[in-house]
């Protein structure tokens, strides 16, 4: 049964914003209080979080389909809808997000690193949001704008400072478990070692982490035996450590053998020509392997390797390799620049932005693209005609219409709003600059006009009174 994972594909979505209602209040003696519709609810967003608890991406190999909860509709006498609940997906420490295309969306380091991966959409407005002088009774509302929902990818890349490289067998799990409180799994077999193994090690004043890379061999860095698998948990190190088996069974193989085959597959690999390498002999407390360490030693230090002969089993030569590790580590750190704070960089908007683009796409059709254009379509609830005759409204308010006429648009011809895949298509009508003035009192009602004063209420009621009495004497019989 699979215990670990590095790489799974999420399919997340965000919640839909709550929708807008129309509401009218109503209350005794006065039938038509005004609206009181309630805005919708925003839709809660997936967000990304480094957790240091969470070491594999295992939880979402098996559950790769998440959603956030939506927004709720709003309600009457002025009730918004609840919002959504954001839903918080832990990752491990060094998770790399890509998208379907392998570009990076974030490379989360450190805990409490977030990224949001899917937004909510915004909940839609209710008709007491959208009354104005001009709209004192608007019929109708907005519709809460659907969540983002896409596809990534998510990689675990081992944060670790030093990298235990080299063949199966040849020791590696045994010398994370002398030099670190790690306890691997360790056997007398080729591919014991089946996921990375993390360890803390101090030395002196420097503390550093040492990871144990799984068994590479020939073929790695195409996907042969376990190596590419893991060969990206690699690149974050700092230091690399070869590991050599002096005391290897195999007539057809060495060490020297092995370590130019390994570096072979981490040129294969890429990106890591600039990491320092230090060659560990392992085993030398069989009286083979020290004899072959004896006779290596000198090859490999022309090569311009640092070597240190040890046994993770008799423990030997482990505090002089600890603190070699350390030195270079801390070489390492002190050599990274200093990071400076975060730098808040306002990019005014231009003068002759508009916010939107009209492209002409073919004869007699038109698209319109743009963050506040597209977002008032997905507002708007097309079976309502004074919702769409809103809309027409803040595009002509927006300068759509006037960009159109610029563009050679004429009566008749198409106009899409949005991308290819997801566009209002309907046929433009130049006259709409004007209808929209001609419609700039629609959504008013008289009867939500001010109400008179009360004196002046009483003196039409006594005057109507009087008058009443008047016709009566007129009329009175003789």
């Amino acid at each position: 049964m699979t215990t670990f994972v590095d790489r799974v594909e999420l399919h997340v979505a965000a919640g839909n914003g709550g929708h807008g209602v129309a509401s009218v209040m109503r209350e005794k003696f006065k039938p038509l209080g005004g609206p009181d519709g309630g805005n919708g609810g925003r839709g809660g967003d997936v967000t990304l979080v480094v957790d240091q608890d969470v070491t594999t991406l295992l939880e979402y190999h098996h559950h790769p389909h998440r959603k956030a909860t939506n927004g709720q509709p709003g309600a009457g006498d002025h009730r918004a809808g609840k919002n959504g609940q954001d839903l918080v997906l832990p990752v491990p420490d060094g998770t790399v997000v890509l998208d379907r295309a392998g570009n990076v969306l974030a490379d989360m380091v450190g805990q409490g690193t977030t990224f949001v991966a899917g937004q909510g959409g915004r909940g839609g407005l209710g008709n007491a949001a959208l009354a104005s002088a001009r709209r004192k009774a608007p019929g109708f509302a907005l519709l809460g704008e659907p969540g983002e929902a896409r596809d990534i990818v998510l990689e675990l890349k081992t944060v670790a400072d030093v990298a235990l490289v080299g063949y199966p067998s040849a020791g590696k799990s045994s010398l994370i478990s002398v030099l670190s409180a790690a306890k691997p799994k360790i056997a007398d077999y080729p591919f014991t070692t089946l996921v990375p193994n993390l360890g803390v090690v101090t030395a002196g004043s420097t503390v550093y982490t040492i990871a144990d890379v799984p068994g590479l061999i020939p073929g790695a860095s195409q996907g042969k035996g376990l190596g590419l698998e893991f060969l990206r948990h690699v690149e974050r190190c700092e230091v690399l450590v070869h590991v050599l088996d002096t005391a290897t069974l195999e007539s057809d193989r060495d060490p020297v053998s092995d370590l130019d085959i390994i570096e072979a597959e981490l040129a294969e690999y890429g990106g890591l020509d600039n990491r320092p390498r230090v060659v560990v002999l392992n085993k030398i407390d069989i009286p083979d392997g020290q004899d072959l360490a004896d006779m290596i030693r000198p090859d490999l230090e022309e090569r311009g390797y640092r070597v240190f002969e040890v046994s993770a089993v008799a423990r030997t030569g482990l505090k002089e390799l600890s603190y070699a590790l350390a030195g270079i580590v801390a070489e390492a750190r002190a050599a990274k620049p200093v990071q400076e704070a975060t730098r808040i960089v306002i990019r005014p908007k231009a003068v002759d932005d508009a916010g939107f683009t009209v492209t002409p796409e073919g004869e007699g059709f038109f698209r319109v693209r743009g963050e506040k254009p597209e977002r008032w379509v997905r507002q708007t609830d097309f079976n309502n005609d004074e919702a769409v005759g809103y809309l027409a409204d803040r595009l002509n308010r927006l300068g759509v219409e006037d960009r159109l006429r610029k563009v050679g648009a004429h009566a008749g011809d198409g106009i899409a709003i949005g991308p290819e895949d997801n566009a209002v298509v309907f046929d433009w009508e130049p006259m709409m600059a004007a209808g929209a003035e001609m419609l700039g009192r629609r959504g008013e009602d008289h009867r939500m006009e001010a109400p008179r004063p009360a004196a002046v209420r009483r003196r039409d009621r006594d005057a109507a009174r009087d008058e009443s009495e008047d016709e009566y004497q007129d009329f009175r019989p003789f």
